[in-house]
């Protein structure tokens, strides 16, 4: 029976997750499989894997084929160099402890670059979130300085109309008494001649 590694899809649409499995090659793709070994989930940034490495060399050592997908996983989580590994000391190339050795040094200098990776992208975050802050706030300072032109320019425009106001009562006020002294004075001819 011809073992296969593969990635077999679960989640929901537009957002899938997987889980990784050894299954018989003629089985469907999320039909019955042998193994559960571990999950992978694209979603999240940077992919989060969990994978039961001494699980999957177990299969590997068996003759399980991983697909290109999962080949790529398994190499990113470092199963395939410690099956490469393991082969080097069945042929008596290294003991265990220089295969172990080795495997975590590779595994602590891959874990510094996953971490620097996540390090960039929340800097990378924070320095989008502050340059938004900044263009917002130019934006509300703009907005604040436009609005008290407004109301400066609402302000000077009531003066002018009371200063006009005033001024026409003053006028008013000087043509008045001359009209209504004027207006008496044809009133009282007015009677006089009747």
């Amino acid at each position: 029976m011809p073992v296969k590694i593969r990635l077999q899809r679960h989640g929901k649409k537009g957002k899938p997750f997987y889980w990784i499995v050894a299954a018989d090659a003629r089985s469907k793709r999320d039909g019955k499989y042998l193994e559960k070994i571990g999950t992978y989930n694209p979603n999240t940034n940077p992919a989060s894997i969990d994978l039961d490495i001494d699980e999957t060399v177990k299969w590997l050592q068996n003759g399980a084929q991983p697909t290109d997908t999962a080949k790529a996983i398994l190499s990113y989580k470092g199963a395939m160099l410690k099956n490469h590994l393991v082969g080097g000391v069945r042929k008596g190339a290294l003991t265990e402890e220089q295969a172990e050795e080795k495997f975590q040094a590779w595994a602590t200098e891959k874990e510094a670059k996953v971490t620097a990776k996540e390090d960039s992208l929340s800097k990378a975050k924070d320095d989008s979130k502050a340059a938004a802050l900044a263009a917002e706030v130019k934006v509300n300072e703009e907005r604040l300085a436009a609005a008290q032109e407004v109301e400066n320019e609402a302000i000077k425009a009531a003066a002018d109309a009371k200063a006009a106001a005033e001024a026409a009562e003053n006028v008013v006020e000087e043509v008045a008494p001359e009209t209504i002294d004027d207006a008496q004075a044809a009133a009282s001819e007015d009677g006089k001649e009747e």
